[in-house]
């Protein structure tokens, strides 16, 4: 996910009520692992689509952790290319449990808050790119979630997740408003960071004719509204078929494990634009909310925008095919250097899932492509 925050989303995130409880707080000595899969057979949500000018994001609402309903919920973002979710513990935890120098908990313990188990182990998570990296600070963390809402929900078992108290900007040195970075990363492998931490999709027990994963339907673009966050229904589906994965269209693509981190979310493929042919390392990114980045070394200049109504060509060796045209509000594309990115791959924004479909397959650990 890149950086690119949409200036608005305080107005529906930041600062949502919070039902009153009595509060219990506890050590815990032997609960830091997952508990057994949560049984599930197939799950159909919808997610929430909001834009900003030319950014667009998808959210999908988290409304309960542990035993602390959140009311009405935090928009979480819906996010390919991270994998593990990341939520503000401020509003969530008492306030008596975060300084500014982060969460309360005994070193080499930890501690359960209304069956929220916050563990000693702290790390810090970078997202973003050059010129707008954000830096979240907290724990690693435990809970049951409950993803959805009044609309349709499910509740995972108690998963590992990231805690955070402060959220950074590196250019400013500002903290963000609080949940505003929250983030639902569903990518494949585990979160770099931290190795305990993977999707939270990928921990449901499914049906043994169902593979775990998931698959996005095509977002509806009309529904990218700039007032407030629009419920699509049907986006979501955890759990696929057979039928999903050999005989609905989907072009499959096989994923490289890495020693760090897994599996990866990203595929081989080439581009093409204005005569130019890039082999390329692709990440589909539902996080990166509008401009998409192509790498190539061998680019005229560090950094530079593709004018409007420049052809883009997307092929992979497994047959999926796919072209775009940029705009000045779709399609926006630049062309880096990895030199001075810093980063190897290609990144497509949220603009491709306006035109395809897309698939994560946990179990055969490989992505589904279907443009329509």
């Amino acid at each position: 996910m890149r950086k690119i925050y949409l200036v608005n989303l305080k107005l529906f995130i930041a600062g949502l009520c919070i039902a009153v409880f009595i509060a219990s707080c506890k050590k815990d000595n032997n609960n830091a692992t997952p508990t057994p899969a949560v049984p599930v057979n197939f799950a159909t949500l919808g997610l929430y689509e909001y834009a900003s000018a030319t950014n667009r994001r998808v959210y999908i609402p988290v409304t309960a952790l542990g035993s602390v309903p959140l009311n009405p919920g935090y928009l979480t973002i819906f996010d390919t290319g991270s994998t593990g979710m990341t939520m503000d513990a401020n509003g969530i935890l008492p306030a008596s449990m975060i300084t500014s120098s982060g969460i309360t908990v005994p070193a080499g313990d930890s501690i359960v808050y209304n069956g929220i188990t916050v563990t000693s182990q702290t790390a810090t998570i970078s997202y973003g790119g050059v010129g707008g990296i954000t830096k979240e600070y907290g724990n690693l963390a435990y809970a049951t979630v409950k993803i959805g809402d009044s609309n349709g929900s499910i509740t995972t078992s108690r998963i590992p997740f990231f805690f955070y108290y402060k959220a950074v900007d590196q250019t400013t040195g500002q903290s963000l408003p609080t949940h505003q970075n929250d983030v639902f990363g569903v990518g494949p492998g585990v979160s770099f960071t931290m190795s305990a931490i993977g999707s939270p999709l990928s921990y449901f027990s499914l049906a043994n004719n169902i593979a775990s994963g998931f698959k996005l339907a095509m977002f509806n673009n009309a529904s990218f509204s700039t007032t407030n966050a629009t419920y699509v229904a049907g986006l979501l589906t955890i759990g696929l078929t057979p039928n999903d994965l050999s005989a609905s269209g989907f072009i499959m693509h096989p994923l490289t494990y890495y020693t760090v981190g897994g599996y990866s979310p990203d595929i081989n493929g080439t581009i093409n634009y204005n005569g130019t042919n890039v082999a390329a390392t692709i990440l589909l990114d539902t996080g990166t909310p509008s401009i998409s980045i192509l790498e190539n070394s061998a680019a005229a200049s560090n950094t530079a925008m593709l004018p409007a109504n420049t052809n883009v060509t997307v092929t992979t060796p497994q047959g999926f095919n796919y072209q775009y045209t940029t705009t000045s509000s779709y399609n926006i594309t630049q062309v880096d250097r990895p030199s001075y990115s810093q980063d190897i791959r290609t990144i497509f924004s949220i603009d491709f899932f306006l035109n395809n479909e897309y698939l994560l397959d946990y179990t055969h650990h490989q992505i589904g492509l279907k443009n329509n």
